[in-house]
């Protein structure tokens, strides 16, 4: 990945040959269990390769994260056989890459909030519209938006009111192509940082699905969004992690390299501590992520521990971050430096896959406030 990372961050351009090798090793299906010819390995094995990614290239890590834990996780929950089928073995492998459509331009944290429409027809008669594969497609309509690996998805999960008047109960969740008659990738993001993960806009104008494409059962959508965040929490964290980890790596050669006022400036004490609180905070967050991990591995309630995780990675990563930056001085605000991507790159982290204002709603309700 170290090759290309900066050329492709100033181009803006997808990581798509050196995502295929990554998928040689199994790191595109790591959840994903051998019978659906996934390496079928557990949650710390799946952060570890996140953290190792995101040391080089956050943006990668974030469309690994996004194809791994938001996608294949909920199809491999709530999918019917014919649907894992269908994609879980080809997502698994890295033949086709998923997508995760929820926000919308006027719901993002409120996930319950979307406006998006599904509408059955052409039902078979007799049959319930609520049976799966009854027969008939779903129309939808609606505009998705910041939908990462947009432009380069096989498969996208995208969410829909199919009962508008039952709120949160009323959303259901589909299986999408990108070759669906009505389905266009609309504009592309001018992002701050992660330039070659792409944020695009979806636009779905009575975008035709067939009914057996849709993902659980009608007003089950929420729970799988819920459950697909929670466990794709514990993935940014650890994306968190590694771009902190990759940045103190910098930051420490440079302070080793760059001498000031006759001396090596990791002979300054003011820079020393700085590296030492850069990775001690770097070790208490993997503490968090880890520990996060192990009880989704166990099967043990994990939603507080994975916003805990969350919370503590993505502030930290942005400390850790901007005091790279500072260590290397003018140097580091230089594109001609990896701390500088890194920088940008980290900004996000605090925003997607829930904020770190919503992270604290989740912790203080585990609180029984």
């Amino acid at each position: 990945m170290r090759p290309s990372v900066r050329q492709r961050d100033r181009e803006g351009r997808f990581p798509i040959e050196e995502i295929k090798k990554l998928a040689e090793l199994g790191c595109c299906g790591m959840l994903v269990p051998e019978q659906w010819d996934g390496p079928g390995l557990d949650t710390i094995s799946y952060v570890l390769m996140l953290e190792e990614v995101a040391r080089v290239d956050a943006a990668m890590a974030t469309s690994l994260s996004v194809t791994n834990s938001a996608v294949q996780v909920p199809l491999l929950a709530f999918g019917t056989e014919a649907q894992k089928k269908k994609y879980l073995r080809r997502l698994a492998t890295g033949e086709i890459l998923g997508s995760f459509c929820l926000t919308e331009p006027q719901a993002g944290s409120d996930a319950a909030g979307i406006q998006a429409r599904a509408i059955r027809e052409n039902v078979g008669a007799g049959l319930p519209p609520g049976v799966a594969g009854s027969g008939g497609v779903y129309k939808l309509n609606g505009t998705k938006t910041w939908v990462s690996n947009g432009s380069v998805a096989g498969v996208f999960i995208v969410f829909a009111l199919t009962d508008a008047d039952a709120g949160s109960k009323g959303i259901t969740a589909f299986l999408v192509e990108p070759t669906f008659q009505g389905f266009r990738v609309g504009r592309h993001e001018e992002k701050m940082g992660q330039h070659s993960s792409p944020s695009v806009e979806i636009i779905l104008n009575d975008c035709e699905v067939p009914a057996e494409n849709r993902l659980g059962l009608e007003g089950q959508g929420l729970k799988i969004a819920l459950t697909a965040l929670d466990g794709g929490r514990i993935g940014i964290a650890a994306l968190a992690v590694g771009l902190a980890q990759g940045a103190l790596d910098s930051a420490a050669k440079y302070a080793k390299q760059r001498r000031a006022f006759g001396k090596t400036i990791c002979d300054f004490q003011a820079i020393q501590w700085m590296l030492a609180d850069m990775q001690t905070e770097i070790e208490a967050a993997r503490a968090l992520v880890y520990y996060a991990a192990s009880l989704k591995d166990s099967g043990a309630r994990m939603g507080a521990a994975a916003s805990k995780a969350k919370l503590y990675a993505s502030e930290m990563v942005n400390r850790v971050a901007a005091k790279a930056v500072q260590i290397h001085g003018g140097i580091g605000y230089s594109r001609e430096t990896d701390v500088e991507r890194m920088y940008r790159d980290a900004r996000v982290i605090t925003i997607y896959e829930g904020t770190s204002e919503v992270q604290r709603m989740i912790i203080a309700r585990d609180l029984g406030l």
